[in-house]
């Protein structure tokens, strides 16, 4: 396998490496908290960082995969839902404001957003049917558009820890993000490589 192959790159150690060192640098250093002091970017920057920090350590965990593992996440889709649903909760406006207050809960929010979004995402991901796939993506861009619809629109502030102009710099940001990844993922559809099938006479 191709994954199996990069495993013993140092290249990808080194990428292990430095995902541990963002998560511990969010976590423990006064970055993470200049982060965390906005809603802007404790969603759109600590969240992606924490998550594509958790993928990597995923990719490089592949080799310690159990038969077990496979079987239970036969065709990635188990945990894509399990991905799925633990980042959703953390885009509860409660939980958010939870974890900037309760230091337990904000450990359990860099162990979610690592061990339960970014791992079962690069260990599911290559497993999943193309079409599978899309409907991940749809399902994504669909969130990303309501929660941005849901913070634009709210007339009260959903996060009592942060004054109601960050909650609308977030709605924009979920709005844009979300359409900017429409427009990536749809680009290779009308303008990609057509499909050739050799016939056999």
């Amino acid at each position: 396998m191709a994954i199996a192959n990069e495993l013993s790159t140092p290249y990808l150690r080194q990428s292990m490496a430095l995902a541990v060192a963002v998560i511990v640098f969010i976590a423990l250093t006064p970055f993470g908290a200049w982060l965390e002091s906005r809603l802007f970017s404790h969603v759109l920057l600590a969240f992606p960082l924490l998550v594509v920090s958790g993928m990597i350590l995923g990719v490089g965990l592949e080799r310690y995969r159990s038969a077990w593992l496979d079987t239970w996440n036969a065709g990635g889709i188990p945990g894509i839902l399990l991905a799925s649903f633990a980042l959703a909760f953390w885009m509860i406006p409660r939980w958010l404001d939870a974890s900037l207050i309760d230091p337990l809960v904000a450990s359990m929010k860099y162990l979610t957003l690592v061990v339960f979004v970014g791992i079962p995402i690069a260990t599911s991901w290559p497993r999943m049917h193309s079409i599978t796939r899309g409907v991940v993506k749809i399902e994504f861009l669909t969130m990303l558009w309501r929660l941005g619809w849901l913070y634009l629109i709210s007339p009260e502030r959903l996060c009592n820890n942060y004054l109601i102009g960050d909650q609308i710099y977030l709605a924009w940001g979920f709005l844009l993000v979300g359409s900017a990844l429409a427009i990536t993922w749809l680009i290779p559809v009308f303008f990609g490589q057509p499909y050739r099938q050799t016939l056999e006479v």
